[in-house]
This record gives C-alpha cells, structure tokens and sequence, in this order.
C-alpha cells in the first residue's frame, strides 16, 4: 500500500473512532471492525477514483489497527514472545533483546512518533514526563515496565525502555519442570509460604525477581486474603 495511502485510512479510522467516540484500547472489537468497514470503502474507491490499490489487506488491517489500539510500529516486538526488551536509543535506532542478545531493528521513527508512542504508554498509569518531570517510570497495562528520560537528562533524544513482562512460569512446580529449581526446593519454598515466613527475593536484571514473586504468590493458600 502506498504511503500516501496508509496515511489517509489511519487518518480516517482515528476521525470514525473520534465520532463514535469509541476507546481504542478497551472496545478492540468495535475498532476492528471500524478498520474493517474503513478497508471495504477504500477498496470500492480504488475502483471508482483510482487510487492506489493495497498490497496485502490483511497486513494493512494489521498496520492500522497497531496504529490505533496498540504502540503502532513497536507492536510487533511486543507481540513476539521470544522478545524480552524494547529500547529506542534515538528514533532511528530501536534496539530489541532476544534471549539476552541485543539486535538493532530496521525500524525507523520520527522524533513524533517516539513522543506519541511514550504518550500513549503513559496513559494508562496517568503519569507524564516533561520539563518539570524529565525522567519517568511506569508500568503497562500488560505488566512491562516503561522508563523514559528526555533532554536535558538525555543529551539530545527522548531515551525510551521497555522491558516486558515475558511469563515462563506461573507456578513453583513449573520452575522444577523448567529446571530453575529442585522439587525439594519447591516444597521447602512452598511450606514457607504456607506458614507465612518473611523471604526475600534479589537478583539482578532480568534475573527473574517478578517470575519468582508471581510463582510463590501462586503457592499463596486460597483462603488468605492478600494485600500488596
């Protein structure tokens, strides 16, 4: 699909979404098939007017609604299991980390769009970051944690992380099955909670803190009432 295209659907789906003064994130389906209903006008259009034909329907219908509901561009490194960090260093270098690699993407952001994209990710924690407050972290509605510094802390570019929420276990006995930990050691930890003992949980980056957290509160008995 034409550029020019693309800028024209995803102009006319936010202008429908505002009339019908829908919530992009929390009513997807209806958005959807907005989306969709926007498709099937412009391809009648593209018979009648000339205008470009679209490539690939499904990919486009794609596109748009990251565009729309999800972290446009950023929303396929936070569909993709296997990816575990998301940084942008500046627009036009986004790095991703796969299994504690890193790898520089070919994607390629405007100054805007990394503003808009922090933007949206801030609006569900209803915090901000601007010259009285250069430097900000929160957590996203799916559990990644978002930590964006701008000038003057940062030397000239919006600094942008997201380390994302990658569940590999949610349970003790799956921490055995994925050989982090020794049946013994699951019992043990799992009586300890039980019993309601102290434990301390430490560990660098990306050791898996919050995995370990989620596994005992799992083991957490059902009738205790649970306050964080």
């Amino acid at each position: 699909m034409a550029t020019g295209a693309s800028f024209l659907l995803e102009d006319d789906v936010r202008e429908l979404i505002r009339r019908r003064r829908l919530d992009p994130h929390r009513d997807a389906a209806a958005v959807l098939s907005l989306v969709r209903e926007v498709l099937a006008d412009y391809e009648e259009r593209v018979l009648i007017e000339g205008l470009p034909p679209i490539a690939d329907a499904n990919e486009t219908e794609r596109l748009l609604v990251d565009s729309v509901s999800g972290y446009g561009p950023l929303q396929a490194y936070f569909d993709d299991p296997s990816i575990e960090e998301i940084w942008i260093n500046e627009p036009s270098r986004v790095f991703v980390a796969r299994h504690g690699r890193a790898e520089l993407t070919p994607t390629l952001l405007t100054e805007h769009q990394v503003q808009d994209l922090v933007e949206r990710m801030l609006r569900s924690s209803g915090r901000r970051v601007d010259l009285s407050s250069p430097f900000v972290d929160a957590a996203l509605p799916d559990g990644s944690r978002l930590h964006v510094a701008i000038p003057d802390v940062t030397r000239r570019h919006w600094a942008v992380n997201i380390r994302k929420f990658v569940v590999a276990a949610d349970d003790l006995e799956d921490l055995v099955r994925l050989g982090s930990m020794t049946p013994g050691a699951a019992r043990f930890l799992s009586a300890a909670v039980a019993s309601g003992l102290n434990i301390l949980v430490a560990g660098g980056t990306q050791a898996g803190k919050t995995t370990m957290l989620n596994c005992l509160a799992a083991a957490i008995p059902q009738q205790e009432r649970v306050i964080t």
